[in-house]
This record gives C-alpha cells, structure tokens and sequence, in this order.
C-alpha cells in the first residue's frame, strides 16, 4: 500500500468520521479513482458514498454504489447492494427527515440541554483491529488513529439517507476493522405493552428459596454426621450431641435474618472482597445523563427512596442489584460498564435493575449471593493456600479440600439457575417499557458480551469476580466466550441463529445462569415491532432441520431414567402376580421401594452405552474441521451436541492456574476465530499436566458440540514442542456406565 495513499486515505476517513464531509471527499476522490491499489480503491469508494449521501449528492452516491457492485469482492457487494437499495427510496415528508436528524425526547421531565449523547460506534479494546476473511479488504488503520470511519444516525441528513445507517450491518465492519451497529432508534411514543403474568416469578422465587434452604440443610446435617462419626471413630473423643439436633428450625429462621439484613452485609463482603465504593448520582450523570432521569422518574412513580449506588473497579461490564426491600436496595456497576457503553446504553440496563426491584424477585438473589460469596472466597483462599505448599503429598489435601468446597459452591449456585433465567426476560421488558428503547438493550447486552470476553483475553483466565457474580449479572461470562469474539468472522445473527432457530435450544440451559442471548434479543425485537421500530438486529426465519431422533439419542442417559421407573413398575406388576399365583415370592427383595433406585440406575447406564458410539466417533483426518470452519460451525441452527464435529484447531490456552483449576473448570481456547470453552478429564499418571499448558500455543483435537454454549470435549492437547495430554472422555463414560450398571443391578438384587 503506498504511503501517501494510505496517509490521504487516513485523512479522508478521519474527516469523514468528524463529519467534514466536504473535507473528506476532497481527500478520497484522487484515491478512489486511483489504480494504483484497488484495495485503497475499494475502501475510498465506500467512504465516497457516505460522504456524497450526507452532504445530499445522493446521484453521486448511487454512481458509486453501481460501479461497487460489480466488484468481485462479495462482501463490498453486499455492502453496495443494500446502501443503494435505501439511496433509491423516495424522501420522506420533511418533518419526519427532522425528527429523524433531531433524535427524540425521552421523558416528559427531559430538559432542553439533557439530550442524549451521540452513540459511539463499538471498538476493539487495546487497540486492535479485527481481522477479517477477506483478502481483498483488510484492516485499513489502527484505532487508535481512527475511532470510527461511519458517522452516527443522529449525523445523516434528511430523507435520502432514512434508514441507511440500517443497512450497515457486520459487512461493513469487516471492511473497516470496527463493530458497526445500526443504531436502530427508540420510540417516540409508545403504548404501555401488556401487563405479563407474575405469577410463575412469584412461585419460581418462592420455590428458590426452598431449594436453597433444603440443600443448605442437607449438607449441614451431612457435615454434622460426618463430624460426629469421625470423633465417635476416633480414641478419647465423644460425639457432640448438639450435632445429633435437627438443624431445620434454626437455619429457617437464620436465612430469613439474612434476607432482612442482606443490604449491609453484602456491602461489606463487596467492599472487602471486591473494593466496592459508593458511586454518587452526579458521576453517573457525567456518564449518562439518561439513566439519572430513569432512576429519578422511576423510583417517583412507585415513591421509592433512589436505590443507593455502587461502583467496583474492575474492567469487565457488569451490573447487579440487591437489598431486602426497594427502600434499601442497592445498584453495583462495574467502572467497565461506564466506559464501554453509550448513554442510552447504561440507562436502559440500569432500567433492568429496577425491573428487578419492582419484581422483588432480588431479595431471594440477594440471599443467594450472600450464601455463595463467602463460599467462593473460602474456596479461593483454600485454592491459593494450596498453591504456596511446595510438597506434593501435602497439596493433595488442599487440592481435594478446594475441589469440594467449589462442589458445594455449585450446589448452592444451581438453587438459583432457573430463577436468574426467567427474571432477565421479565427486566428486559419493563426495561423496554420504562425507555422506550428496546434497540438499546440489546446493543447493550452484546457490548457487556463483548466487554466481558474482551477482559478473560486480557486477564488470560476467568477472573474472580466474574465467576462470583456471575449469578447477578445481565449477560454470563460462560456465554460471552464465543458470542463476544465472533464478530470479526461473523455476524451476530448468524451466530444467533442456533438460539432461535433451534427448536431444542431451550433444553441445553438446563444448567445455564441465563437465557439463550437469541432468544432474549428475539423478544426485545417483538417488542421494538410491536411499537413500528426498526430492530437493531434481524433475525430470519430460518426452517428447522433436526431430526428428532438425534435429540433423543442426545437424552438418552436422562431418558433412561423415567424408563427406569416403567421398568420398576412392570417389575412391581409381576412379583404381584406370581406372589398372588403363588408361583414366586421375592418378597424378601420388594418388601420396600428401594429397588426403583437401582431401575434407576441401571436406565442410566443403559442409555449412557447407547449414545457413546455417536458422541465420541473416532477423529479422522480427512474429516477434521479446522479454525477456518469454526464460524459456520457456530452459525448451524440445526446442530446439536451429539453431532460431534471433529476439530483440530491452534490457539492458545488461558485458564486460571493452580489449584482453583484443579478440576478444569476454567479452561478457554483463544484461536484466530474467537473463545471455545474446553471440556477437559484430568487423567492419573500423565506426566504434564494441564495446567502446565495454560498460556502457551496448542494444537486441540476433539469433538466440537454446538449447544447453549458452545465447547470442545477434548481428545489431546498438544504443544509446538510435542508434550501431549489425552482427556479420557470416552473411557470414562464407559466408566460411569458400568459403575451406574453394577450398582444399580446390586441395589435392584439385595433391595
């Protein structure tokens, strides 16, 4: 690329992007009619059409938009195709080009100097430009010489250019380097939507905090037994009788003290464990003028004290509510969320927050984080214990004791997984109906994605706060891996085509703290239709073409279960019969119901061996997917996990090190095509572990599974030097299913 070129292609774009336009096609005509690099060309002539378009040559833009469909570049003719579609539409009444240059006003207290600030177009962080596919077109510039190259919808003239920025979708950023948005606007005017059933979140809160009240009882009366059977083992030593008391009465009464005085307490684990500060409405103001109007005019309509607020110093974009009542309830943002998200942005996830305090359904989530906090430092501080101990036989102990209080974590965590789930879609509407603005949300989920994804990369590891928190926050850190790094090899449709195209999708969140992003989206653009707005995303329809029978050899071991209980049914029939035939009497066996565990089992197992052939085929390298497939991996709506793509795909490993990653639960690939989370089974007698490979470049083998979040079962992982590790999934599903068989069979014989 010649210097000068490049340098006047800068200017142009620069000037282009602070919307001196008459500037900028001085600087690019010479470019664009240049030969000299029809890369150069190419990125002039559509900068040209911008310009031409907002300063009202739109004949010009049409010429220019003509000669780049003809270009054998399928991307700048996708591009072309869709600017000249909306360059060819007739004006629009005048006064509707005015409204559409002018923006909207808000709320009815929005004051004449309070308008919303021009929404910035998405940049990756540090500084980097995205790669693209495309040899023709690559990055032209870092940003940090060029922020943006498209101007903002609020910078597009009148009529001509309605609905232009529209057509601007992730074509156009892979041309540029950048994220471009649409910037889909808000209403104007809006009808209140239909009030939604509360009562399924009400008996979903309810039941949540039975659940964790039974487990917490559980493994209380469990550790009580434990300890009083280990002094009664041990010489000299009595059992505590108090251990031998039921628990249920005290704990009862003890989670609804903690619900009451939530507030305070988690305020100084979060200021302790997370420097939590207070965060004052008028910084926040400086950040978005918009969100201050909502929390005021919210919390007036429902005569609520304004919710007290925090901030916490960490990079990664989150926000979370708690407190017992809204009087004393509390918003934590991260100071990433502030910084990565525009104005409109951060007042609409700020409106989810008071969704949640409207719902209440954040007293119950208030009383999960305090319960799991504490557990999550504690199985931390136990983690990083272990790592100072330089002995071998020593650190095993820290190992397992780490390992069984993240187990613990996990069981407390999972009480709340479907209360998190539907409470976002139940904040994401009056959200939408609090602003108007149900296109800023959904940018705003995907910026957090990306935020979120932006900061494991930098991190190299899921850090602490991410994973402790992650129960409370808009978007999980487990579906942000690929969501938040995809979009320089795709766009964010195609990728979310499989959350909402799929008809089995909603069964893979069984264990998800959230909703597919898909679906969530899908409903905020049902709304934006609902009110006659464009979306910010566009979702075709798309058939499905999975086979039933794939989804039920997927289920099999699980469905093995209630075929167990069939089985036990027809097995209870029988002894009836031939006891009252007198034929048979195993009344020694069926005297009690303890046998149905063991149909149970043995169901299991049964169906554990039925899918093990078509969940592990053999890897084949003349069928071995590489990174360059990964995005149409990503975007079949149609695939399911039992389809098991082999891959072999090169990145680098990232993870946390140390004991806190004993069981592999924080193992991410970073290759060319964005984050894969990996699934790995430490095997006994390897002489590398895998931990010894966190932060180096790998090769990983294994089976590519597309379900709510997307992951790699890993077969080996390999280094540049040769050190291989072998992850034993097939053996140890055979393992499990003939341990659960044995058992099974022992329990349905000696009942």
């Amino acid at each position: 690329m010649p210097s000068h070129a490049k340098s006047s292609l800068e200017a142009g774009l620069v000037a282009l992007k602070q919307g001196n336009y008459q500037t900028a096609i001085a600087q690019l005509e010479p470019i664009a009619s240049s030969q000299s690099s029809a890369t150069i060309s190419l990125q002039a002539q559509v900068g040209l059409v911008m310009a031409y378009a907002r300063t009202g040559e739109v004949t010009k833009a049409i010429a220019i938009s003509q000669n780049l469909i003809e270009s054998n570049n399928p991307q700048v003719q996708e591009w072309a195709t869709r600017a000249l579609e909306h360059l060819t539409k007739r004006k629009k009444p005048d006064q509707e080009s005015k409204n559409v240059e002018t923006g909207f006003v808000a709320f009815e207290n929005s004051t004449p100097d309070s308008t919303p600030e021009t929404p910035t177009v998405e940049e990756k962080p540090n500084d980097q430009v995205i790669e693209t596919k495309s040899n023709d077109i690559p990055p032209m510039v870092p940003l940090a010489k060029l922020k943006a190259t498209v101007a903002t919808p609020q910078q597009l003239p009148a009529a001509p250019l309605s609905g232009f920025m529209g057509s601007v979708t992730r074509t156009q950023a892979k041309l540029f380097g950048v994220i471009y948005w649409r910037q889909a606007q808000r209403a104007r005017a809006w009808q209140p939507l239909r009030k939604p059933k509360l009562i399924p979140l009400r008996l979903l809160t309810a039941g949540t905090f039975i659940a964790l009240f039974w487990v917490m009882r559980e493994i209380l009366k469990s550790a009580m037994g434990f300890i009083n059977q280990t002094l009664v083992k041990l010489p000299y030593l009595e059992p505590l009788q108090l251990l031998y008391r039921d628990p249920t009465q005290l704990l009862l009464i003890v989670l609804v003290i903690l619900i009451g005085v939530s507030p305070w307490l988690l305020d100084l684990l979060l200021a302790n464990l997370c420097d939590q500060r207070e965060f004052s409405k008028d910084v926040l103001n400086a950040h978005s003028r918009e969100a201050v109007r909502v929390l005021q005019r919210c919390c007036q309509q429902r005569h609520w004290p304004l919710p007290k607020l925090r901030i916490l110093p960490i990079a990664a974009p989150i926000i979370l509510t708690y407190g017992s009542l809204p009087r004393n309830a509390r918003i934590v943002v991260s100071q990433g969320l502030l910084e990565q998200l525009a104005d409109d942005e951060i007042a609409i996830i700020y409106a989810t927050q008071l969704g949640h305090i409207a719902h209440w359904d954040f007293a119950v989530m208030s009383l999960l984080l305090l319960v799991t906090l504490p557990t999550h430092k504690l199985y931390q501080q136990v983690s990083e214990w272990g790592d100072k101990i330089s002995a071998k036989i020593w650190r095993w102990p820290a190992t397992i004791l780490a390992s069984l209080i993240y187990g613990v974590w996990c069981l407390l965590t999972g009480t709340g997984l479907w209360l998190s789930r539907l409470r976002l879609h139940y904040s994401d509407r009056i959200a939408s109906e609090i602003t108007g603005n149900p296109n800023a949300l959904i940018r705003a989920l995907l910026k957090i994605a990306i935020g979120i994804a932006t900061d494991i990369q930098k991190q190299e590891h899921t850090s602490w706060q991410l994973e402790s928190l992650n129960l409370l926050t808009p978007v999980s850190h487990q579906q942000s891996l690929s969501l938040g790094t995809i979009a320089s090899n795709l766009s964010f449709e195609s990728f979310l085509k499989w959350d909402t195209a799929n008809p089995y999708g909603r069964w893979f969140t069984i264990n998800n703290s959230h909703p597919l992003m898909g679906d969530r989206i899908e409903r905020l653009c049902q709304i934006a239709r609902h009110w006659h707005l464009d979306t910010e995303l566009h979702f075709a329809s798309v058939p499905s073409k999975v086979k039933r029978q794939s989804f039920l050899l997927q289920v099999a071991p699980w469905l093995g279960i209630p075929l167990g209980v069939l089985f036990a049914s027809l097995v209870w029939i029988t002894w009836q019969l031939a006891f009252a035939l007198k034929f048979l009497n195993l009344k020694w066996i069926y005297e009690d119901w303890s046998f149905i565990t063991g149909c149970l089992l043995i169901g299991f197992s049964i169906g554990t061996v039925m899918r093990i052939n078509s969940f592990f085929p053999d890897i084949k390298p003349a069928t071995v997917q590489t990174d360059d497939s990964l995005p149409n991996l990503l975007s079949d709506p149609s695939a399911l996990p039992i389809d098991s793509i082999s891959v072999c795909l090169v990145g680098k490993l990232l993870g946390r090190q140390g004991t806190s990653n004993s069981l592999a639960q924080d193992l991410i690939l970073q290759s060319s095509a964005g984050l894969v989370k990996l699934h790995h089974i430490s095997w006994l007698g390897q002489s590398v572990n895998h931990q010894d490979l966190i932060g180096r470049q790998i090769i990983v083998t294994g089976w590519f599974r597309r379900g709510a979040t997307p992951w790699i079962d890993i077969l080996s992982l390999q280094t540049q030097s040769g050190k291989t590790i072998y992850s034993p999934h097939p053996i140890w599903s055979i393992f499990l299913a003939v341990a659960a068989q044995a058992w099974g069979a022992y329990v349905f014989l000696t009942g």
